[in-house]
Protein backbone atom coordinates (compact mmCIF):
# COMPACT_ATOMS: atom_id res chain seq x y z
CA UNK A 1 0.00 0.00 0.00
CA UNK A 2 1.31 3.54 -0.55
CA UNK A 3 -0.18 4.40 2.69
CA UNK A 4 2.12 5.69 5.90
CA UNK A 5 0.06 5.83 8.86
CA UNK A 6 1.14 7.02 12.82
CA UNK A 7 -1.32 6.89 15.51
CA UNK A 8 -1.06 8.74 19.15
CA UNK A 9 -3.21 8.95 21.92
CA UNK A 10 -2.73 12.43 23.72
CA UNK A 11 -4.14 13.92 27.01
CA UNK A 12 -5.10 16.83 25.52
CA UNK A 13 -8.54 18.00 23.96
CA UNK A 14 -8.84 18.17 20.44
CA UNK A 15 -8.65 21.26 20.45
CA UNK A 16 -5.12 22.19 21.81
CA UNK A 17 -3.75 19.88 19.42
CA UNK A 18 -5.33 21.73 16.14
CA UNK A 19 -3.83 25.06 17.57
CA UNK A 20 -0.75 22.99 18.00
CA UNK A 21 -0.85 22.63 14.29
CA UNK A 22 -2.56 25.44 12.68
CA UNK A 23 -0.11 28.58 14.74
CA UNK A 24 2.85 28.83 13.33
CA UNK A 25 4.39 29.43 16.88
CA UNK A 26 3.70 26.27 17.92
CA UNK A 27 4.52 24.32 14.83
CA UNK A 28 7.90 25.67 15.09
CA UNK A 29 8.41 23.84 18.62
CA UNK A 30 7.18 20.52 17.91
CA UNK A 31 7.42 19.78 13.91
CA UNK A 32 11.05 18.48 13.33
CA UNK A 33 12.72 16.23 16.00
CA UNK A 34 16.41 17.48 17.49
CA UNK A 35 18.87 17.99 16.80
CA UNK A 36 17.04 19.79 13.63
CA UNK A 37 15.48 22.95 13.89
CA UNK A 38 12.26 24.46 12.31
CA UNK A 39 12.80 28.68 11.83
CA UNK A 40 10.32 29.22 9.35
CA UNK A 41 6.40 28.14 8.98
CA UNK A 42 3.41 29.36 7.75
CA UNK A 43 0.64 28.20 7.94
CA UNK A 44 -3.31 28.99 6.65
CA UNK A 45 -5.42 26.55 7.82
CA UNK A 46 -8.13 26.74 5.24
CA UNK A 47 -9.07 25.51 1.70
CA UNK A 48 -6.22 27.13 -0.68
CA UNK A 49 -3.83 27.99 1.93
CA UNK A 50 -0.39 27.69 2.26
CA UNK A 51 1.81 25.41 4.58
CA UNK A 52 5.57 26.40 4.14
CA UNK A 53 8.53 25.04 6.12
CA UNK A 54 11.71 25.46 6.33
CA UNK A 55 13.57 22.56 8.28
CA UNK A 56 17.32 23.52 9.17
CA UNK A 57 19.16 20.78 9.61
CA UNK A 58 23.34 20.59 9.72
CA UNK A 59 23.22 24.15 9.00
CA UNK A 60 21.11 23.55 5.65
CA UNK A 61 18.06 24.83 5.18
CA UNK A 62 15.45 22.78 3.51
CA UNK A 63 12.24 24.56 2.39
CA UNK A 64 8.95 22.94 1.59
CA UNK A 65 5.98 24.53 0.16
CA UNK A 66 2.56 23.30 0.16
CA UNK A 67 -1.34 23.58 0.10
CA UNK A 68 -3.93 22.89 2.24
CA UNK A 69 -6.56 20.48 0.57
CA UNK A 70 -8.65 20.75 3.60
CA UNK A 71 -9.20 22.47 7.00
CA UNK A 72 -12.21 21.36 9.32
CA UNK A 73 -10.77 23.13 12.70
CA UNK A 74 -10.66 20.29 15.40
CA UNK A 75 -10.88 17.47 13.55
CA UNK A 76 -9.03 17.32 10.28
CA UNK A 77 -6.19 19.12 8.23
CA UNK A 78 -5.21 17.55 4.55
CA UNK A 79 -1.84 19.24 2.95
CA UNK A 80 0.29 18.59 -0.26
CA UNK A 81 3.19 19.05 -1.41
CA UNK A 82 2.06 18.27 -5.47
CA UNK A 83 0.58 21.38 -4.93
CA UNK A 84 2.73 25.03 -4.64
CA UNK A 85 0.34 28.45 -3.90
CA UNK A 86 -2.19 29.40 -6.31
CA UNK A 87 -2.95 26.10 -7.14
CA UNK A 88 -0.44 25.53 -9.37
CA UNK A 89 1.35 22.49 -10.16
CA UNK A 90 4.42 22.08 -7.51
CA UNK A 91 8.29 21.54 -9.63
CA UNK A 92 10.99 19.87 -7.83
CA UNK A 93 9.12 17.41 -5.62
CA UNK A 94 11.96 14.88 -3.90
CA UNK A 95 9.14 13.29 -2.19
CA UNK A 96 5.54 13.77 -3.21
CA UNK A 97 2.74 12.55 -0.91
CA UNK A 98 -0.61 14.27 0.98
CA UNK A 99 -1.15 14.07 4.33
CA UNK A 100 -4.11 13.34 6.35
CA UNK A 101 -3.85 14.59 10.02
CA UNK A 102 -7.62 13.72 11.81
CA UNK A 103 -8.17 14.39 15.45
CA UNK A 104 -10.62 12.10 17.23
CA UNK A 105 -12.06 12.40 20.39
CA UNK A 106 -10.94 9.66 22.85
CA UNK A 107 -11.19 8.88 26.66
CA UNK A 108 -8.21 10.02 27.77
CA UNK A 109 -8.26 13.24 25.27
CA UNK A 110 -7.34 12.70 21.28
CA UNK A 111 -6.78 10.46 19.19
CA UNK A 112 -4.14 11.32 16.52
CA UNK A 113 -3.84 9.90 12.94
CA UNK A 114 -1.68 11.01 10.22
CA UNK A 115 -1.92 9.19 7.07
CA UNK A 116 0.68 10.11 4.30
CA UNK A 117 -0.31 9.11 0.74
CA UNK A 118 2.05 8.64 -1.73
CA UNK A 119 1.23 7.95 -5.49
CA UNK A 120 2.76 4.97 -5.28
CA UNK A 121 4.70 2.08 -3.47
CA UNK A 122 7.96 3.05 -4.55
CA UNK A 123 7.85 6.62 -3.14
CA UNK A 124 6.07 5.27 0.39
CA UNK A 125 9.04 2.90 0.79
CA UNK A 126 11.41 5.77 -0.01
CA UNK A 127 9.33 7.91 2.95
CA UNK A 128 9.62 5.15 5.07
CA UNK A 129 13.37 4.27 4.49
CA UNK A 130 13.85 7.99 4.47
CA UNK A 131 12.56 7.86 8.50
CA UNK A 132 8.86 8.56 8.57
CA UNK A 133 8.06 6.14 11.38
CA UNK A 134 10.68 7.62 13.63
CA UNK A 135 10.89 11.20 12.61
CA UNK A 136 7.33 11.60 12.31
CA UNK A 137 7.07 9.37 15.22
CA UNK A 138 9.04 11.60 17.41
CA UNK A 139 7.46 14.77 16.24
CA UNK A 140 4.04 13.56 17.31
CA UNK A 141 5.96 12.61 20.63
CA UNK A 142 6.53 16.70 21.09
CA UNK A 143 3.16 17.82 19.60
CA UNK A 144 1.43 15.71 22.38
CA UNK A 145 3.77 17.24 24.92
CA UNK A 146 3.37 20.38 23.55
CA UNK A 147 -0.39 20.29 23.53
CA UNK A 148 -0.77 18.51 26.74
CA UNK A 149 1.12 21.72 28.42
CA UNK A 150 -0.86 24.28 26.46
Amino acid sequence: MADLTLNRIFKAPRSKVWECWTNAEHLKKWFVPPPAELPEAIIEPHTGGRFYTVIRYQGQDMPGDGVILEAVPNERLVFTNILAPGWKPATNVDLPFTATIEFFDHPEGTEYRVTARHPDEETARKHEEMGFSQGWGTAADQLGRLAESL
